[in-house]
């Protein structure tokens, strides 16, 4: 589906790059742009583990994270400072990520590994705020940069489950509130109807996610980490008129 969409918006965008009458000439004179934006993210995390629990304590020998990738979806208003200088508010964006982390436990008696995977699968009411700088446009394209801040609340947050049950059950708690920076960059294409955006950022967490309840007990499965930010990199198509 995602190669679809690709090749479709390729196709749809190809005449534009190559046409020399400009599209959607007065664009840069609106002061106030709608859209909206449709991207694919791999999520991930920047992991620290505690040094105490590497090939040492509890028999950790390995803690891994994977990505399942997800998707976003978002609503774009754009300010319009100058021609080479914007505002995007994408209010909200809804981002929905899917992660792993696989550890792997050697039982010292029998030397017999025991592996539990761990699924994260936060979703995202995000609040990004975002300067876009963007050179002049060459016929009916540009090239730009991102940089802004998000701040992200979790809508399927699991910080009330009870983890005084089975290990298999027991799942990581992430703190319902995120925040952090976007960097990236991307190229706009004036089409005749619409501009198109084709982007990619990386959005780096600058808070601890791992949460432990109050009054409960951390898990082998917390005591193993030392902090976990987010990080995700997500490729987004964007569509504004």
């Amino acid at each position: 589906m995602r190669k679809n969409l690709l090749l479709f918006i390729i196709l749809i965008s190809f005449g534009t790059l190559f046409s020399q009458s400009p599209n959607l000439g007065d664009f840069d004179d609106k002061p106030v742009h709608f859209g909206f934006a449709l991207g694919f993210n791999q999520p991930g995390f920047y992991l620290e583990k505690k040094s105490s629990h590497v090939f040492l304590d509890d028999s950790l020998q390995s803690l891994l994270v994977s990505s399942k990738g997800g998707f976003t979806l978002g609503v774009i208003t754009s300010l319009n400072i100058n021609e080479n200088f914007k505002i995007r508010f994408v209010l909200p964006s809804l981002s929905f990520q899917e992660s792993e982390m696989e550890y792997t436990y050697l039982n010292p008696s029998n030397l017999q590994q025991t592996v539990f995977v761990k699924s994260l699968r936060p979703v995202y009411l995000d609040f990004p705020v975002l300067l876009k700088f963007r050179t002049n446009r060459i016929n009916n394209y540009a090239v730009y940069g991102i940089v802004g801040l998000r701040y992200g609340i979790d809508m399927s947050s699991n910080i009330d489950v009870n983890n005084s049950i089975d290990l298999e059950d027991q799942v990581i708690k992430l703190n319902k509130h995120d925040f952090g920076s976007e960097i990236g960059g991307g190229v706009d294409l004036f089409l005749e109807y619409f501009k198109l955006g084709i982007e990619l950022k990386l959005g780096s967490g600058m808070r601890n996610m791992l949460y432990n309840t109050p009054g409960e007990e951390p898990t082998k499965f917390d005591n193993a980490i030392e902090s976990l930010r987010s990080r995700v990199w997500t490729l987004s198509f964007t569509f504004e008129g």
